[in-house]
């Protein structure tokens, strides 16, 4: 009967030993739900009736038509003719546990607007298109994992997205879930292998990049101080920490780089971003990359907050950086952090906004619309959406010191159809990751699905000057047991679990831009924003009055004289509005 299944579990009880395999067995007891698992607890010995018939496996085929089919399947032995993927290694090293999916999971809101029929779909569908392997080992945090077969370990490594075939193997329900216990080992293979870099940009370039370096944090600055509230236990733990997402930052080589929660301390020399920029330097060589430092103790009151590095070979910072805590910023949201930059190279200026919006978690504390409505975009997300709406005026209402060139970067805890994003997009700001990886790319994994909360976008005057985009998928796709933490390791997984490279330096994968400025000069730009505008013409002005207007450069209208109708010329030339004087 293809509606019920026809085999059980049986708990022995203590009144049996387990029969060999392939054996006809006569087993008595009593029948009935163990935590939703079908299974009858023996009252007597089994009987050993000799040998049974070959037990051919039931073929099934991904995703299933109904999550219902599952149980008429349980305690059977199945197979799965279709080549499956890998889409949570989550348990991988502690329970031995992995999720496989025929082709990947997308996260519907990553691709669809909430609550729409496609988003709700593609939700139902995701259900019926998983199913775990399990190792058959009941203990926690094995010393020798089975997946792949070889055994896990750094340099052997499942990530998501590998491929599985030949599994077959009896159909269990524990734990409230469905999974394959092998009775053949499946064969892995790499479909998604590690990249040693970011295949994007050149030296000739501008790099942006934004990360998000998972609670860095440094304890006292001096190899104490350990543990804090967040990240690191142990002054070792943060060196292998520290190594890793070092060497992550180096091999993409960015000129200013975006960092999210990094320890809010401050600026000074103990601080984490000065250890940060400092343990970098020692890699990339002395004075490569500074950081941008406030007047102020540190930015908002959250324990974690965003930071920005950049190479002085490459950009000059243009006035001070813009950072506000009023509404939405003053609770939730962390602050932004805006400043402008000028490419040595060409003077062109442009802007770089890192932020870190309210996460999907902390929920019980939420009312209004910012409860889970249910529609997939989890709890908070209209803070979220106000702190984009933000985040456009803030830039708006610093135009003098800031450039209309802004690139938004960072981890906004929102997917790509989700409504801070589309506030963003409305405004005119261009989806960067969109656009350059289309609707599969993705940053993060949560649950067995892919998303990407980590994005960049460029305002209407920056976008024509975008070359590339691209995730680097250092993190995301790779077992968390490889990151930096010692707890639950023996001493022989402490190495074979670890390398001090960028793999798992985080759990969300880094997002690199590349901007390609003209080398034309515009006539009229005196502060190298690439436009003329009422700092253009000021400056001018106080140039004139202090006799130091002199040459063809200056003979806006082209009479062969400076004289006052220069200064008419250069604000008739002017590309903003507000260029009187």
């Amino acid at each position: 009967d293809t509606a019920t299944s026809e085999a059980i579990f049986v708990y022995l009880n203590g009144k049996s030993e387990a029969p060999t395999e392939g054996t006809k067995v006569r087993a008595k007891g009593e029948v009935k739900e163990f935590y939703k698992r079908t299974q009858l607890t023996l009252s007597e010995s089994i009987v050993d009736c000799g040998a049974g018939e070959n037990i051919a496996a039931r073929y099934v085929t991904m995703p299933i038509a109904n999550l219902a089919d599952w149980e008429a399947l349980e305690g059977m032995k199945v197979a799965f003719e279709q080549y499956l993927h890998v889409t949570d290694s989550y348990d991988l090293a502690q329970y031995g546990e992995l999720t496989l999916s025929y082709g990947r999971l997308v996260i519907p809101t990553n691709v669809y607007r909430p609550g729409s029929s496609q988003a709700i779909a593609l939700a139902e569908r995701n259900a019926r298109n998983v199913i775990l392997i399990d190792d058959k080992n009941s203990s926690q945090y094995p010393e020798f994992v089975p997946f792949p077969s070889a055994g896990l370990n750094y340099n052997s490594t499942v990530r998501l997205g590998d491929s599985v075939q030949n599994l077959i193997g009896i159909l269990d329900y524990s734990y409230s879930a469905y999974r394959v216990l092998p009775t053949v080992a499946p064969t892995f293979s790499v479909a998604n292998p590690r990249s040693s870099s970011p295949t994007v940009g050149s030296t000739s370039e501008v790099k942006v990049a934004s990360f998000n370096v998972l609670n860095y944090f440094n304890g006292d600055g001096q190899g104490g101080g350990f543990p804090t509230s967040r990240g690191a236990d142990t002054f070792e733990e943060f060196t292998r920490q520290s190594n890793k997402v070092v060497a992550a930052i180096a091999e993409i080589n960015a000129d200013v780089v975006g960092l999210m929660e990094i320890e809010n301390d401050g600026f000074g020399e103990l601080s984490a971003i000065a250890e940060l920029t400092s343990n970098l330097n020692n890699v990339m060589g002395a004075g490569t990359y500074q950081y941008v430092s406030l007047d102020a103790d540190r930015i908002g009151g959250d324990k974690v907050t965003v930071g920005m590095l950049y190479k002085p070979s490459k950009v000059a910072t243009v006035n001070n950086g813009a950072t506000t805590e009023q509404v939405p910023f003053d609770y939730g949201n962390r602050p932004p952090l805006v400043q402008s930059f000028k490419a040595v190279a060409d003077d062109t200026v442009f802007t770089v906004a890192v932020n870190h919006l309210k996460a999907k978690a902390g929920c019980s504390s939420a009312t209004g619309n910012n409860v889970d409505l249910g529609d997939g975009q989890g709890c908070w997300n209209e803070k979220r959406t106000q702190a984009a709406q933000g985040l456009i005026s803030l830039v708006e209402q610093n135009s003098d010191v800031l450039s209309d060139r802004v690139i938004v970067m960072g981890d906004l805890n929102a997917y790509a159809k989700e409504e801070p994003i589309l506030a963003l997009e409305e405004a005119g700001y261009s989806n960067l990751v969109n656009f350059f990886d289309g609707d599969s790319a993705y940053s993060y994994s949560f649950g067995g699905e892919i998303g990407y909360l980590d994005h960049a976008l460029s305002s209407p005057s920056l976008t024509e000057y975008v070359v590339d985009a691209t995730v680097w998928h250092i993190n995301a796709d790779e077992p968390r047991v490889f990151d930096y933490n010692v707890e639950f390791k023996s001493d022989t997984q402490l190495s074979s679990y670890y390398g001090a490279d960028a793999y798992r330096s985080s759990d969300h994968d880094p997002v690199v831009v590349v901007l390609n400025f003209p080398e034309e000069v515009t006539v009229g730009d005196f502060d190298g924003d690439n436009d003329v505008d009422y700092n253009d013409i000021m400056a001018f002005y106080q140039l004139f009055l202090q006799g130091q207007a002199t040459g063809e450069n200056y003979d806006f209208n082209g009479d062969g004289q400076i004289s006052f109708f220069d200064i008419q010329a250069l604000m008739a030339m002017c590309t903003r509005a507000n260029c009187a004087i």
